[in-house]
């Protein structure tokens, strides 16, 4: 039987358990992937079993619960897609070519690159918003993160003049946002390589024409 949810704040600590046993980076990659690609409920614990390589009772000793396991997975998903923001925003000569760029990168993308799926958060939340709200209130409180991200790009390229002294960076924030989610199920969906790279350049182009 799985154990008691924890708290996210120690989720870390369930991990530590039988550290000789496994890698843990290489497990919470493997799950960040599967279920990623299936999501929270379709996904087994047969299927966790192949992909980490683990026995079951070996990943509730590592883990503690599936539940537990894929919260670790999505704040996993979640830093890393932060800080490939913030890496790019840091070689952009100001913030709105920053944030015109990140469009660009998606039609850049090689055609088996795993971000050509709809991002994690937003399968996450559609998944489980109405089943697990553990889950989905994780889920609601990172989307709302990126969003300051994007909101604070968009304040200091207010700062350094770039957009119009009235210009909201939280609205506009949203509308990136809700453009980039827009973007991914496209490529989801499958959409063609010409199509995807066209409505990149659109957007990027849109977050361009606000410049000042």
């Amino acid at each position: 039987m799985p154990l008691k949810s924890l708290p996210i704040d120690n989720l870390k600590d369930c991990t530590m358990a039988r550290a000789a046993s496994y890698d843990r980076d290489t497990a919470l990659d493997a799950a960040l992937s599967l279920f990623w690609d299936k999501g929270y409920h379709a996904t087994s614990l047969k299927d966790l079993e192949a992909s980490l390589k683990m026995k079951p009772g070996s990943i509730y000793a590592a883990f503690s619960s599936k539940e537990n396991l894929y919260l670790l997975a999505l704040d996993r998903y979640f830093n890393t897609s932060r800080d490939q923001v913030r890496a790019q925003m840091a070689l952009a000569d100001t913030p709105l070519d920053g944030l015109a760029d990140h469009f660009r990168s998606y039609a850049n993308l090689a055609p088996d690159a795993t971000a050509r799926q709809a991002c994690m958060l937003t399968k996450t939340l559609v998944d489980t918003q109405k089943t697990d709200p553990v889950l989905a209130r994780q889920t609601t409180k990172y989307l709302s993160e990126i969003r300051d991200e994007f909101a604070g790009i968009f304040e200091q390229a207010k700062q350094q003049g770039q957009l119009p002294a009235d210009a909201d960076p939280n609205r506009l924030a949203r509308r990136f946002q809700a453009n980039v989610t827009a973007l991914r199920i496209e490529m989801h969906q499958g959409s063609p390589q010409n199509e995807i790279a066209d409505l990149a350049e659109d957007m990027a182009q849109e977050v361009e024409r606000l410049k000042v």
